[in-house]
């Protein structure tokens, strides 16, 4: 079970769903809105927002831009990612660039991680 989330972070998850990245919205539109397990976007849980979360598959899609890989955030995502895995979560990231030269093989992989989680 999730716990109670940060009820002032609802404004900024609808926020960030009405200005997401070139690469969330080509991930979202193109794949995941219609995927048949649903998937939310922009989804609070607990004290973070995450990219995307499948609740049926307990898994959080994270995608990376540049930004994610100097020291300090790198160091941020991780804290995340062990609070998001403390919750009963799996973690996967995607870079942005992985998305923009191999959206196909992204889609196969969320396909199989989601299949495997959810044992179908």
């Amino acid at each position: 079970m999730l716990p109670k989330y940060n009820k002032d972070l609802i404004r900024f998850a609808k926020a960030l769903r009405k200005d997401m990245t070139k690469e969330e919205r080509h991930l979202w539109y193109d794949f995941l809105r219609d995927y048949p397990i649903k998937f939310y976007r922009q989804k609070v849980l607990g004290k973070y927002i995450a990219d995307f979360y499948c609740a049926k598959a307990n898994l959080v899609i994270e995608l990376d831009g540049s930004q994610h890989y100097d020291p300090e955030n790198m160091a941020n995502d991780l804290t995340r990612t062990k609070y998001l895995n403390e919750l009963g979560l799996s973690v996967v990231r995607i870079t942005n660039k992985d998305i923009n030269d191999n959206f196909y093989g992204v889609c196969e992989y969320i396909d199989k991680i989601v299949k495997t989680q959810y044992n179908v």
